[in-house]
């Protein structure tokens, strides 16, 4: 029996946004991983094995599906929005080496809707030019390395998306991001703060970099902030496609 793995990726929350070749992966799966609320989206059918695990546990999870695929399993690993971005991808490809054979399965990524590009149409077109994604969990790097990436994408200008703002174990990191951000940018520098976009908690704001505060987000905000010519018509945002 020959098995495969796919590193699937379920888009930002409305199952609308799942695309069919995900969606196609698993109706034909026999095992599905991921994290607790990741998987909680899958809906149960005969034959189909559902394998939550913690959010801190990417590696045992990656191994768990390699075993199950070499044994011949149809499995998916589902993360949120795109598998590629600070999601399952890296940490399957990051474990291939632990055993041999493991590269050689038939393993695919596929791609979905990332949370970062789901706010930005709410928005309207704030990435419209160059734009960067930044991390912002300290978890797997040190603060010097965030803050010195935020540093340099401010002053070459750049857009920016910030994945995992603030969370209850390190509420203080966001206030630091705002207060290097304040440093480096001018004050009437938009940011909006998108919260659960395409669920019904869906929440969108924009306010300038003097305005914003760390409370404004959380682990299910995206932030995005504009470069310096990102600016407000009607109800939109958007950054114009030509640098100045």
């Amino acid at each position: 029996m020959s098995g495969w793995l796919a590193i699937a990726g379920l888009g930002p929350g409305d199952d609308a946004l799942i695309t069919p070749e995900v969606s196609a992966a698993l109706a034909q799966a026999s095992d599905v991983l991921g994290y607790i609320p990741y998987v909680a989206r899958i809906a149960p059918r005969p034959g189909l094995a559902l394998h939550p695990s913690d959010n801190r546990e990417e590696l045992d999870r990656a191994r768990h599906a390699l075993r199950r695929t070499q044994a011949g399993g149809k499995v998916v690993i589902v993360s949120s929005g795109d598998p590629g971005v600070f999601a399952m991808a890296a940490a399957v490809f990051e474990v291939l080496e632990e055993e041999p054979g493991w590269a050689e399965l038939d393993i695919r990524v596929l791609p979905g809707i990332t949370a970062m590009l789901a706010a930005a149409a709410r928005a309207g077109a704030p990435l419209g030019h160059d734009f960067c994604a930044i991390n912002l969990s300290d978890n797997l790097k040190p603060w010097p390395v965030i803050e010195k990436r935020l540093r340099m994408a401010a002053q070459a200008d750049f857009a920016m998306g910030f994945y995992n703002p603030r969370s209850k174990s390190r509420p203080e990191g966001f206030g630091r991001v705002l207060s290097v951000l304040r440093e480096e940018c001018a004050p009437g520098r938009l940011v909006i703060f998108a919260r659960a976009v395409s669920t019904p908690e869906e929440r969108i704001s924009v306010v300038t970099l003097s305005e914003a505060t760390p409370e404004m987000a959380d682990m299910r905000t995206i932030v995005l902030l504009g470069n310096s010519q990102t600016r407000r018509v009607g109800r939109f945002v958007y950054t114009p496609r030509s640098a100045p």
